[in-house]
């Protein structure tokens, strides 16, 4: 559990450095460049990242039960991870209409992917693993309408309506490749248990 706990730390906190820590991020660039930054800031984020994965695993083995989630949950979990998937795609394309509307479409789906998880597992490791991302997106989401209400350009400008498209389709491709066997593949779980 300790190594979950030190990767969440890791990659959550350098993901919050802008937050809690603008000046630090700003002083890193200015002395030298932001390639210098943007390079330490992967590593960092590889780091927990590695971290949280191998702490995930080993945690998954020896905590117990918090809750035990209805199976009705784990239903609305994975409708609810189809909308994550085409979240998460709007976000990285040029901004469609699902951008625009969502304003902020990546940290919308670390938020929807989080609850999710939340509603289908209740072990202790994945109620701090989840609960830690969606604490972490909304801390973002509340930080995002700070800078933009100080004049900072930070809601997506819309391009074309074809990256809609686009979004839903790649959303639900991926998805269906995370039911289907990749989630397994990556993560030990299939998310629909047969039989």
């Amino acid at each position: 559990m300790a190594l979950l706990i030190l990767g969440i730390v890791i990659f959550l906190g350098m993901h919050l450095v802008r937050v809690v820590a603008p000046g630090l991020r700003t002083s890193i660039i200015e002395s030298r460049g932001k390639s210098t930054w943007m390079g330490l800031y992967t590593i960092v984020s590889l780091i927990g990242l590695g971290l949280i994965v191998y702490g995930f695993g080993e945690a998954r083995m020896t905590t117990g039960m918090l809750y035990d989630p209805p199976v009705f949950l784990r239903h609305i979990a994975l409708l609810l991870m189809l909308l994550a998937f085409i979240c998460l795609a709007a976000g990285f394309l040029p901004a469609g209409r699902i951008a625009v509307a969502l304003k902020h479409p990546q940290i919308l789906s670390i938020k929807i992917w989080a609850l999710a998880h939340l509603l289908a597992n209740g072990e202790t490791s994945s109620v701090i693993l989840f609960g830690s991302f969606l604490a972490w997106a909304v801390i973002m989401r509340i930080s995002m309408k700070r800078r933009q209400r100080a004049g900072e350009q930070v809601l997506p400008v819309f391009r074309s309506g074809s990256n809609d498209i686009l979004a839903i389709i790649i959303g639900l491709v991926a998805y269906g490749l995370f039911v289907w066997k990749l989630h397994e593949w990556l993560i030990g779980v299939a998310p629909i248990v047969m039989g």
